[in-house]
């Protein structure tokens, strides 16, 4: 018996092995319900942030009222700000800290409005994939710090800052970025005049917009997760604006454009843009020669650099 009994304990060990190998391998491919089985990135380093899928619930029936109604926002409120044909749209940061994913159709086109609070990035998208209009929610899950989003329709997992399907039926594909600008609610209304709305906060969620959940995040140097790729260049939490093209990457530090007048003149992927660098928000905007209104991107250092350890870095000297 004691000869048998060794041989015994292989076979009921390799017979488990193959009852529950596929199994485990299976479950182990699977976050907050979503399956990474296809990833374009390593599966472990796609991270669960805290809540639950839609545990941060985006706002998918958008209510809008004119700014002499948007009582709760004070004039140097940062908002996310996309100009249509009939008019222009506010996004208070104070709601999108809360709820990261808008999904409107301004003027009946769709338009995805996304908000990373870990990167500070806030991005808009073209919706549409071959042709199928996609709505979006929060995953509850992170890569390199930033915020993975859902498509309803196939449950693929979106990566905000590369706005490109890390995973599921769809990886591979990406979106078409859109053009939008970061200012300061007076700033806005300025602008624009009677001619613009606010995203109200009639979300049909109680919140407390004048709060934000990050406290004094935006300001410190720790991060919260991993990330793939630092630097040391700049405080983590430095404001860049970052843009690609033609295949190459650049990025404009803020510092770096407070020594220069602006509009500052460059050049990326062999394209002549205008970089208009506004420290009153702090924000930038990126133009081509015509003043075309480009679709860069806003973000803390760190955040910008995991993304692209390889970009090009303006430097005022």
């Amino acid at each position: 018996m004691n000869v048998l009994q060794p041989l015994l304990v292989t076979l009921v060990a390799g017979l488990f092995a193959v009852l529950f190998a596929t199994p485990l391998s299976a479950a182990a491919q699977q976050k907050n319900g979503f399956n990474l089985d296809n990833a374009l990135v390593p599966a472990d380093e796609v991270l669960q942030g805290g809540p639950p899928r839609d545990g941060i619930p985006s706002i998918d029936q958008p209510v809008f009222v004119p700014p002499a109604k948007a009582t709760l926002w004070r004039q140097d409120d940062l908002m996310l700000t996309f100009d249509g044909t009939s008019g222009s749209y506010a996004y208070p940061v104070g709601i999108l800290n809360w709820h990261e994913i808008v999904n409107h159709d301004p003027d009946g086109k769709p338009l995805l409005i996304t908000f990373c609070p870990l990167c500070g990035t806030g991005i808009a998208f073209d919706p549409v994939v071959d042709g199928k209009r996609l709505s979006f929610g929060v995953s509850g899950l992170l890569y390199n710090s930033d915020l993975l989003m859902y498509d309803r329709q196939t449950e693929s997992l979106w990566s905000q800052i590369e706005g490109r399907a890390i995973a599921g039926p769809l990886a591979g594909k990406r979106l078409e970025p859109v053009a939008i600008r970061h200012e300061r609610l007076g700033q806005w209304r300025e602008r624009v005049g009677s001619n613009g709305w606010v995203l109200s906060t009639d979300t049909g969620h109680k919140r407390d917009y004048r709060q934000s959940p990050y406290g004094e995040y935006d300001h410190s140097e720790r991060l919260y997760f991993p990330v793939t790729h630092t630097s040391r260049k700049y405080h983590p939490k430095t404001w860049v604006l970052g843009w690609t093209h033609n295949g190459e990457s650049k990025v404009w530090p803020f510092p770096e454009l407070a020594e220069r007048d602006a509009p500052l003149e460059d050049r990326i992927g062999g394209k002549k843009v205008q970089v208009h660098y506004d420290p009153t928000v702090p924000s930038a905007e990126l133009r081509d020669e015509s003043g075309k209104l480009l679709p860069a991107t806003r973000a803390f250092w760190f955040a910008w650099y995991t993304f692209h350890p390889e970009t090009l870095i303006f430097e005022a000297d």
